[in-house]
């Protein structure tokens, strides 16, 4: 039997069902952990479920009956990984568990900003639209999607759904790969500059890395259109957001919509928070990933890495 450890349940959910790990053997749940509570919990553990904890050599080189670390997301540069291989840890994380659920926040981000939801939500709940002659109003006019083109920065599962779902509203879409190595046939591939210039609706749906650290600074949000909306599901620091908030004081673009950033929690003196017209900008607290669904997908998904790990089989095996 197994003796595994959960470093940040709270990231998961309090909703979610952890028990799933019990068949496995003893489970020890901590809802967050302090980098100087790390080398405790996990120095007696066989295995490690974490989301956001850092584990590097100088938290893991205690661990000596450490066998496998659960990445509980994607990404793993949270994980020291080379270290991980010369102790010949396994690590496994998860993938795609929470592509239906980005893809459908990408859209209520976008709709919420393009049809000015909470202006109007406000009209009718303040009492004004009681009091209006006619039985609209339109003082907030909106688009349509339809023959509008979207432009997509990291075409992976999600941008690909993205594209998908932009495509059945009748946009144009086009992508900007930014490893340089995707060829989509389905979509047109464009340079970045070309994108943003044409594009009316740009989301990012990128991982944070060299290439794509400030990927997008003042210079190219002057390359859009007055009229465009940038979307931001991909990595916070991809999008500089001094200048991100600068483009959005000078009506450089109509608006942008954010779900992650550069600091999270949001630093209190972002600047982003201190706008001058606050309805050009939505923010949500990194939340596309976590519908239920997903949530409970990915904590399944972790379980059965753990399940493969101790039949000695290879599944989402990062090293």
């Amino acid at each position: 039997m197994l003796k595994i450890c959960v470093l940040d349940a709270k990231t998961l959910g309090e909703d979610a069902q952890l028990s799933v790990f019990d068949r496995f053997g003893t489970v020890e749940i901590y809802a967050e952990t302090r980098p100087d509570e790390v080398v405790e919990r996990i120095k007696d553990v066989d295995v490690v479920i974490t989301n956001k904890v850092v584990l590097k050599e100088e938290t893991l080189k205690d661990a000596s009956k450490l066998k496998l670390i659960c990445v509980a997301a994607t990404g793993t540069n949270n994980i020291d990984l080379d270290y991980a291989l010369k102790r010949k840890i396994a690590v496994t994380n998860v993938a795609g568990y929470s592509t239906m659920s980005v893809l459908q926040h990408t859209f209520a981000m976008l709709f919420y900003l393009m049809e000015s939801l909470h202006y109007y939500d406000k009209y009718v709940k303040s009492g004004e639209y009681a009091k209006s002659s006619i039985f609209t109003h339109h003082e907030r006019p909106f688009h349509e999607l339809y023959d509008k083109t979207w432009g997509i920065i990291g075409l992976g599962a999600i941008g690909k759904a993205v594209a998908n779902a932009a495509q059945a509203f009748g946009c144009k879409v086009v992508y900007y790969s930014t490893s340089g190595k995707n060829n989509n046939s389905q979509y047109e591939r464009v340079e970045l500059e070309s994108l943003l210039k044409e594009s009316d609706i740009v989301s990012i749906h990128a991982p944070l890395n060299n290439s794509t650290k400030g990927l997008i600074d003042y210079n190219r949000l002057r390359l859009m259109k007055r009229s465009a909306v940038i979307l931001n599901l991909g990595r916070g620091g991809i999008i500089k957001e001094d200048d991100l908030a600068r483009a959005l004081d000078e009506g450089l673009i109509s608006g942008a919509a954010l779900d992650v950033l550069e600091n999270e929690p949001v630093n209190s003196d972002n600047p982003l928070l201190g706008i001058k017209n606050s309805e050009r900008l939505f923010i949500t607290p990194h939340i596309a990933w976590a519908s239920i669904e997903a949530r409970k997908r990915l904590v399944d998904e972790i379980a059965l890495n753990i399940e493969a790990f101790t039949q000695g089989k290879e599944r989402n095996r990062v090293c």
